[in-house]
């Protein structure tokens, strides 16, 4: 998964004066039990918390695969609830992994904190050799919170609403058969814009513009722009052109009748099928996502790590 952020930008420190005792605190941990790497991180993060006083709460499936010692807190249902009480989501994984999180910290407020152990995972904070930095920051509440744009997506049939969602990344719209193209009219403002055959939509947050939407061809958006983005997947139309709009704009894609019917994806992790004639709208989440920060490196240069840009040569501003 990805990174860049359409959220205010705004963080909320926390620090080493805040008042409650350490013993009271708790920390859940999310992990991919699937991979070597995610349980050895796990295990080393779990020891290193408990070392330090703080509680450490684990779900039952997953703590099957893991050597957690028995002071460890099982929950058996993966709800919103499990968190309450914890101050801090901490996943070790890569953007499946921490997609998943997100709808925990989503549905209960509570901050995330990501460990990636994949590939590029820009919601993620650190790194697997960060592990002792982060126990560190967490024990002494050296890391600041910053809330991320999501989506509120909404689907009707036959002007009926049928089902609503959320996505931290995107909401994409696409085709299902591969020999027929998706035909769609697309829509801000309540205004048409345009209408082609494709492959699909996807409305991104800037969170997103890393992601599925920056596969497609769509523009790389810094997290403190607030915006909303339109990118079109393989279309076959002259005016096709990704479109980044205010984050307070209302964006429609309408499945055209007798058109095949196509397919919502949410973040790549919910799905539902649009019939013919469906239409889509995206707007602006009223519950943002929060992630905690350890640093404040700037975006360009994580871009730049993530993605491996050359950037040699460069000299800088003259002095």
């Amino acid at each position: 998964m990805t990174d860049s952020s359409a959220s205010t930008g705004s963080a909320f420190p926390t620090g080493p004066g805040e008042p409650d005792p350490a013993a009271a605190r708790t920390v859940f941990l999310v992990a991919h039990t699937g991979r070597p790497a995610a349980i050895r991180s796990a295990e080393l993060v779990v020891q290193g918390l408990l070392k330090s006083g703080l509680g450490v709460r684990v779900l039952e499936h997953e703590a099957a695969d893991l050597p957690l010692p028995p002071e460890v807190e099982l929950v058996a249902e993966c709800t919103p609830t499990v968190l309450e009480g914890c101050e801090l989501l901490i996943v070790l994984g890569g953007d499946g992994t921490l997609l998943r999180g997100a709808e925990f910290a989503r549905g209960s407020g509570v901050p995330m904190l990501g460990v990636n152990l994949g590939r590029v995972g820009f919601l993620a904070e650190a790194e697997r050799d960060d592990l002792d930095r982060v126990v560190d920051r967490v024990v002494t509440r050296e890391y600041e919170v910053e809330e991320r744009m999501t989506l509120d997506v909404l689907v009707r049939t036959n002007g009926d609403v049928v089902h609503r969602d959320w996505a931290l990344n995107e909401a994409a719209i696409q085709k299902v058969s591969p020999e027929r193209m998706l035909e769609v009219v697309l829509e801000i403002d309540g205004r048409p814009v345009t209408g082609f055959g494709c492959d699909g939509i996807v409305c991104a947050t800037p969170t997103g513009s890393t992601a599925y939407a920056f596969s497609a061809g769509g523009p790389v958006v810094w997290p403190e722009v607030e915006a909303l983005l339109m990118v079109p997947i393989s279309a076959h139309a002259l005016f096709a052109k990704p479109l980044v709009t205010s984050p307070d704009s209302v964006l429609a894609v309408e499945v055209q009748t007798g058109t095949p019917h196509g397919v919502l994806w949410c973040d790549g992790r919910r799905m539902l099928e649009l019939p013919s004639g469906a239409r889509v709208e995206v707007r602006r989440g009223t519950v943002p996502v929060r992630l905690a920060r350890l640093h404040h490196a700037s975006f360009t240069d994580r871009l730049v790590a993530k993605f491996a840009l050359p950037v040699s040569g460069w000299r800088g501003a003259p002095h």
